[in-house]
Formats: structure tokens, C-alpha cells, sequence
């Protein structure tokens, strides 16, 4: 239970520093929320609860598929700012742009070789 704590109070931690960083330097909190820190804390996690490295290989393999269908909502946001549409019904349309996107990877993914 202790680990879990620890575990979200990290999480929390790293979001509340992007936040902090972006308020004073919009650029440099993008590159650190850019960052596979997530990732990376969440493989190590998994490596200590399940050191097998095939289940590694597939998680690694499936989380670049994964990044993948959520990359257009970070163009499509600026696009949608910029030509004063709100930011909430921005993030929005990036986030829906996302599950659709996301949908699509998980119904054709399979016939491309990943594991869903």
C-alpha cells in the first residue's frame, strides 16, 4: 500500500512540475511533459512486479504504437487556438481526435502485428 502511495505522489509531483515550468517557460515544460518519464517509471514498476523480458519487449513495442495516435491532437490544438476556437472545446476536439484515433489502432493494430 506504501508503494502505491509513493507511486501516485510521484505521479503528482511530475505533473505539478510540467505545470510549474510551463507557467515561466512554455517551451521547456513541453519538452519535460514531451519526455518518456511515465513511461519509463511505469516499465521499471513493471519490470520489479514481472522481470520477464518478453512481456518488456511487447509493452515497449505496443507503447510506441500507442504514442503514435496521439500525437495529431498536439497539431491540431495550436491550429484550433490560433484560430480562436477556446481552449477547452480545443483540447476537445484533441481529445476526441484521440479516441478516434486510438480506435483505429486497436481495430487495425492486430493485422499489423501488435498484441492488443
Amino acid at each position: 500500500m506504501l508503494a502505491l502511495i509513493a507511486r501516485a505522489l510521484l505521479s503528482g509531483v511530475l505533473i505539478v512540475a510540467i505545470a510549474e515550468i510551463g507557467k515561466r517557460l512554455p517551451a521547456l515544460g513541453a519538452l519535460v511533459a514531451s519526455l518518456p518519464l511515465v513511461s519509463v517509471l511505469g516499465m521499471i514498476l513493471l519490470w520489479q512486479a514481472r522481470p520477464d523480458a518478453e512481456n518488456m519487449a511487447v509493452h515497449a513495442g505496443a507503447t510506441f504504437w500507442y504514442v503514435l495516435p496521439s500525437l495529431p491532437m498536439f497539431l491540431l490544438m495550436p491550429v484550433l487556438l490560433r484560430n480562436g476556437l477556446g481552449f477547452w472545446a480545443s483540447l476537445l476536439a484533441g481529445c476526441v481526435l484521440t479516441v478516434v484515433l486510438y480506435s483505429l489502432m486497436m481495430h487495425f493494430g492486430p493485422r499489423l502485428g501488435l498484441k492488443v
